[in-house]
């Protein structure tokens, strides 16, 4: 059948701007429609290209590639035009590669990528173009009765595209349509020029336009109501068949025709799968290959001297296991072609190293090559760990190496910097990722859109399950009351189904974490490139998938926050040695077996703050395993995950470390299965056990690893048969060789790479050892890591009071950024976590103090440092996180005085700037004064609650003391023990606990039950510890009212290790205020009374006493009276009518009556 019509524009959800085309429906019913071809011209972008290729092909159609772009126009730039471009060949999808990247990275104006008409010129070859109809500039002319300019446009076109430019008509509903068609046709049969149909499509269904416009308002920030939106699209934007085209297009049969004839000019093949590495430069007169060769065998050597071969054999013979291993993987390496590879990593962590970077020892199966060990890419040796090249680089199954490459956070982009410098910036960029409405954000956003008010939007939002790949169909699965709205309420209804029909759609560019890639040549003979206005953020517009496919080689450069710790770490400790004469610290060089590190930080299960090993669940492993070597670190990090943990293989490992007898299916497991205790741990192991036992080659077993973890029948059954009949050829029963592979099978799913272990293990014990030997400066760098965090600061703190370290609050003259140490080994708050003081407003004030010294005040600091900086709200916030204390520890002084202060520096600061000159002509000297200024009021000091309570909101936490402190003696009656304690304890119990605790609520959150039901989770913490009490929904209904945040609360119930958090939660049975516990579990308010002879002061007594209690009488609690005069002492126990109510307010009047020494609960 001859096809009659081929769709050459059509917008996917890749456009962004609009179209909710998805690609593998889109190709599916071309193919439907028996059409031959299809193009996909995104707008501006070339993001789905590849995609879009590989899909049309699947399913027998020819892509064209192609895309609509914006044309400059110099009269109204917030107006271009529009053209669509088509690639006919390779060389016209180079030029439209490199068109759409100059728009982006030259061509932006207001957001919008642009190209200008002389780019144009310059740059068309291999291009078809078609004039956009009435969105170009020559449809622009004819709407607008300009039909000389429509003329003039269509001959510079002409002139640009010969024999390639076409006229476009389209029938799509939109006014003035026949009119312009009209005048385009006169205009085509004038000057010769062919014109060719298009629909212009944007969505699949008549029926979607709707969520069409929804998507186009959700991009437009505009809400669907709004009548000064732009109604650019109709509801017959979408995928006509050949057989409507040809009914619309019955006068104009050559316009359909035309789309035939460019379909069959546009022939682009991708090449996918193929690597094209970057060029490193070598030596004049060598080959890569002999340079990369040469460079190893010297690094070997450099490896060597520094430390010297591990084995078990002479000298002599422990260096040939070396350098025959080394020459082995030399060989691999150069005979796949990735020596290049190899020395462009090396290249720029060498860089990295010289410019004090600090970079990872490792990470993955790249840890495994002895070549990347001495080209100093990895810091571990692969032999003495027994770690594999072929798990990283198999001979037998060639693909690309894969580097993850750990660095500082803080500086990784000036590495990544480097690299686009050395190769050059047109060779180097990062990768794009592509963001999509997710459930929770589709709702939002649609809601928004359609004018829906924020509280419902916001209500039915929290309604969708807090879980990673949740979906709005699976929300509706899982949540009965969401079910329930969506069937009950039309509004919910209405917003989901356009919520559902959107959900998923690609909404925004991003760029990805760590991924590099470096071209050979310039980046856009490979893909389009996408950048901010500014240029800033370049990457290109195929994905990291997407990149890969056309043969761009990717870099992952990851960012480690734990090496800025260790960094930050030791900048501090050194430039104390450096002072004081002591030799510097290397952490590189820092013994593994030191035997202080395992008794202080691993022995005693210390390892909070230490990287992999902090976590609850880690730290119960750790007690249970008592590591005493870097071999368990390393298989700390493997052990602890689902797998190994339910399979019991943890405990028979621990077992055996303790004295049990391992025990081997076979004489040649022992020597692979010894270290870790008679368990399979590491796939590394798998692939030793088959080449011990079976003969494989460590390629082949390799293979074996990768066909277990992917657990596919046939693949299993086959390498069950190569492994029995190699064993058997190696005289092994094979009832022993099936029984190891039923083993193998069983562990390999739970089997760790051992190479990535043992690096995560490195960096695991170097936090330990610095925690160990250097605790004010390691926990200050960690502190200043996590400054954003108010839950980690809390627990850090937490822990410096259990280390005994000074923690010195927020001081003006002493702090600096970041939490730093003092001479003293006391670790300094970092002004920087005080909230609502920005970066620029601590830089000035520090920038000030170093030139001109310490503060003497607050008159002093606010004339010294620039106030549009350090503003009147950073002053604030300065103050009541006690920054400055040292001055004056009254901190609602400091703030009575501050506007003052203020007005002060203002006035002083016009004076400096005018010179003011006194009668005579000779210049006044500007008094600095010396802050001798007395405060102008005497204000009084906050009280505890009031300077907690500013600590709070300006800190995140309470430092100088904690809410629960007043409460400290009367909780040793109520709770059980606190919070720290019963971490501890219910971590040793095996069984369940029950617990009554008490802490201050700092977080509180809802959860919808399936049932439909409100669960309640409230977050306590009572200073020595944080802990979750859960109360379900019988329970969260009865208690709702006492559940708010700063609530001092006393929960009662079973207590458990939550097995998703590894904290310890309580399932809330009863739930109290502090008043309401003390009123229930208090024996009686004590009063100590010791009356004068003056029988008038007794009764004066007596009347006042009972206007205290009058108020708060009708409670539960007795009041005792201790009476002691000079004749007679007695214990007087009040009436009924007295008992009272043991509030707050009640405790505060009597305190203040008698005094705090002679009021006393006593508890039962």
């Amino acid at each position: 059948m001859k096809p009659e019509f081929v769709h050459l524009r059509v917008h996917s959800e890749f456009s962004l701007v609009d179209g909710i085309v998805k690609i593998k429906p889109l190709v599916k019913h071309i193919a439907s429609f028996n059409m031959p071809a299809v193009a996909l011209t995104e707008q501006s972008n070339l993001f789905s290209l590849v995609k879009f290729y590989r899909a049309a092909q699947s399913q027998g159609l020819k892509p064209i590639m192609g895309a609509d772009v914006h044309i400059y126009n110099p009269e109204e730039p917030t107006s271009p035009f529009g053209l669509t471009l088509l690639a006919c060949n390779q060389t016209g999808y180079t030029v439209l590669k490199e068109l759409i990247s100059q728009a982006y990275q030259k061509g932006q104006h207001l957001d919008v990528p642009m190209l200008k008409k002389e780019w144009l010129e310059q740059n068309h070859q291999g291009l078809i173009a078609m004039s956009a109809a009435m969105d170009g500039d020559i449809g622009h002319a004819i709407i607008n009765d300009k039909s000389e300019q429509a003329e003039q446009c269509a001959l510079y076109w002409q002139s640009i595209f010969k024999h390639s430019f076409y006229l476009e008509i389209q029938r799509v509903g939109k006014p003035d349509e026949e009119r312009y068609i009209k005048e385009a046709v006169d205009l085509a049969l004038k000057l010769d020029l062919p014109v060719v149909a298009t629909n212009d499509v944007r969505f699949i269904d008549a029926s979607d336009f709707n969520s069409h416009e929804v998507r186009v308002c959700i991009n437009q920030g505009r809400v669907l109501d709004d009548t000064r939106r732009p109604k650019s699209y109709t509801d017959q934007q979408y995928l006509r068949s050949s057989e409507e085209m040809l009914e619309l297009f019955a006068d104009i049969p050559e316009a359909l025709e035309n789309t035939i004839e460019i379909a069959k000019r546009c022939n682009v093949e991708l090449t996918l799968g193929e690597n094209y590495l970057p060029d490193f430069p070598v030596p004049e007169g060598m080959t890569l290959d002999e340079f990369f060769i040469d460079a190893s065998r010297q690094g070997l050597e450099q490896r060597l001297q520094q430390y010297p071969p591990t084995g078990t054999g002479s000298d002599e013979q422990n260096r040939q296991v070396y350098s025959d291993r080394l020459e082995l993987e030399l060989g691999v390496i150069t005979q796949m072609g990735f020596p290049g590879y190899f020395m462009i990593v090396a290249d720029f962590i060498q860089w990295a190293k010289n410019n004090a970077i600090p970079v990872g020892p490792g990470r993955g199966s790249g840890a495994g090559s002895l070549v990347a060990y001495v080209l100093n890419i990895t810091d571990l040796d692969p032999i003495e760990f027994d770690l594999l090249f072929e798990r990283f680089l198999n001979p037998e199954r060639v693909s690309m190496p894969d580097f993850d490459i750990d660095f500082c956070m803080d500086r990784r982009d000036e590495v990544i910097d480097y690299v686009a410098r050395h190769y050059g910036r047109d060779k180097v960029s990062q990768i794009i990722t592509y963001g999509s409405m997710a459930a929770k954000a589709v709702i939002r956003d649609v809601g928004r859109v359609m004018a829906f008010p924020f509280g419902f939007v916001d209500g039915l939002a929290k309604l969708v399950p807090f879980e990673i790949g949740m979906t709005l169909s699976k929300a509706l699965q899982e949540s009965p009351d969401f079910k329930k709205r969506y069937e009950m309420e039309d509004d919910v209804k209405t917003l989901l189904d356009m919520a559902l029909s959107l959900e998923g759609t690609s909404r925004n560019a991003g760029k990805h974490a760590g991924g590099v890639v470096i071209s050979p040549t310039k980046l856009t003979d490979f893909s389009a490139l996408y950048c901010e206005q500014d240029g800033s953020n370049l990457v290109t517009q195929f994905d990291k998938d997407d990149v890969e496919a056309v043969g761009l080689v990717k870099f992952d450069f990851l960012g480690l926050r734990t090496l800025t710790i260790i960094d930050w770490a030791i900048q501090t400790i050194n430039s104390k040695n450096k002072a004081e004469g002591k030799a510097l610290v290397d952490i590189s060089q820092i013994p593994r077996d030191d035997e202080a590190t395992y008794q202080g930080i691993f022995m005693t299960c210390q390892t909070t703050a230490v990287f992999q090993l902090e976590s609850r669940g880690m730290k119960e492993l750790i007690r249970k395993l008592k590591p005493d070597c870097f071999d368990d670190i390393i298989a700390l990090v493997a052990l602890f995950r689902p797998g190994p943990l339910e399979s019991g293989m943890v405990d028979d490992y621990i077992n055996v470390k303790h004295g049990a007898k391992a025990e081997y299916a076979h004489t040649l497991l022992e020597p692979i299965l010894s270290p870790t205790n008679g368990v399979i741990l590491y796939q590394e192991q798998v692939m030793q056990i088959a080449r011990e036992l079976a003969g494989y080659t460590l390629g082949g077993a390799d293979m074996l690893r990768r066909a277990m973890g992917k657990k596919k029948p046939e693949e299993m059954a086959k390498q069950r048969t190569i492994f029995t009949e190699g064993s058997i050829n190696n005289q092994i029963e094979e009832s022993i060789a099936t029984y190891v592979f039923d083993l193998m099978e069983k562990f390999a799913g739970y089997g760790f790479n051992k190479s990535h272990s043992a690096a995560y293990a490195l960096v695991a014990y170097q936090t330990a050892w610095l925690k160990q030997h250097y605790p004010a400066a390691f926990i200050a760098a960690v502190l200043s890591s996590d400054m954003d965090n108010t839950d980690k600061v809390v627990i850090l703190i937490e822990e410096c009071r259990e280390m005994k370290l000074p923690l010195c609050p927020p001081d003006i003259n002493l702090s600096h950024y970041h939490f730093t140490v003092n001479d003293q080994d006391e670790i300094v708050y970092g002004i920087g976590a005080i909230k609502g003081v920005g970066e620029a407003a601590i830089e000035d004030l520090l920038a000030e103090r170093e030139k001109n010294g310490p503060f003497k005040g607050l008159y002093d600091l606010c004339k010294r440092v620039e106030l549009r900086k350090v503003n009147r709200r950073v002053l604030e916030a300065l103050i009541k996180g006690g920054a400055f204390d040292s001055i004056d520890k009254n901190r609602a002084s400091h703030l009575a005085e501050l506007t003052t202060a203020i007005k002060v520096a203002e006035q002083h600061g016009k004076m400096a700037q005018t010179g003011q000159n006194d009668m005579f002509g000779l210049a006044v000297q500007v008094d600095n004064g010396d802050d001798t200024e007395a405060y102008s009021t005497i204000v009084e000091p906050w009280s505890e609650k009031q300077r907690l309570d500013a600590e709070k909101i300006t800190l995140g936490l309470y430092l100088t003391g904690h809410p629960i402190e007043q409460y400290e003696s009367e909780l040793a009656h109520i709770r059980h023990a606190c919070i720290g304690t019963l971490l501890a304890d219910a971590e040793r119990s095996k069984s369940k606990m029950e617990g009554r605790v008490a802490g201050l609520i700092v977080e509180m959150r809802t959860r919808q039950t399936k049932k439909g039901t409100t669960m309640g989770f409230a977050t306590l913490d009572d200073r020595t510890g944080r802990l979750e009490v859960a109360a379900f929904s019988k329970t969260f209904e009865q208690y709702r009212d006492i559940l708010s945040k700063d609530t001092l609360l006393v929960a009662e119930g079973p207590l458990s290790i939550d097995d998703f958090s590894g904290g310890l939660r309580l399932t809330a049975d009863k739930l109290y205020t502090f008043e309401q516990a003390r009123e229930l579990f208090a024996r009686c308010i004590f009063l100590h009374w010791s009356p004068q002879e003056d029988q008038s002061a007794s009764k004066a007594f007596t009347t006042a006493l009972k206007q205290v209690l009058q108020p708060f009488t009708g409670g539960n609690c007795p009041i005792q009276i201790g009476y002691q005069s000079t004749q007679a002492e007695a214990i007087i126990q009040l009436g009924d009518d007295w008992r009272i109510h043991p509030s707050d307010e009640l405790i505060l009047r009597l305190n203040s009556f008698l005094s705090a020494e002679a009021v006393e609960v006593r508890y039962r």
